[in-house]
């Protein structure tokens, strides 16, 4: 089965993980990468934190991902008519019908780990306070 989840992937971290993961429980895993432009327009000028060129291969050292596609507009709609995925897999507060693609294909949402994000993560290391714990 052909399995597509997307983002920015800017810092990862646990929570990326275990959406790969579960992806990859699933099937083959095609991931949708927003490119720098598209990180900007997204998360504003400061970001990403990582090029482009570095997100792609870090996840594609990943055993848990097979492809990784960098798309360079807001969504990865076109990328998804063209992968043409059985499954898309996408992390966060989203019902299936608001997500990119779910005119196209079976949507599935993983339910985020609770505190697990890159802009927590990124706003802690930028006001110098230590990481919060992420446990509950």
């Amino acid at each position: 089965m052909k399995i597509f989840t997307n983002g920015c992937f800017d810092v990862l971290h646990r929570g990326h993980i275990e959406l790969l993961t579960y992806c990859a429980s699933l099937g083959e895993v095609f991931v949708g990468l927003n490119s720098d432009e598209s990180v900007r327009r997204l998360k504003g000028s400061s970001r990403p934190v990582n090029t482009q060129e570095d997100r792609k291969r870090i996840l594609e050292e990943l055993r848990s991902v097979d492809e990784v596609h960098i798309f360079e507009e807001d969504t990865p709609y076109e990328l998804i008519k063209y992968l043409k995925p059985n499954l898309i897999i996408k992390g966060g507060d989203y019902k299936p019908e608001e997500v990119s693609g779910h005119d196209l294909c079976e949507v599935r949402i993983f339910e985020t780990l609770l505190g697990y994000s890159s802009t927590r993560l990124i706003n802690a290391r930028a006001s110098s306070k230590a990481v919060p714990d992420f446990n509950p």
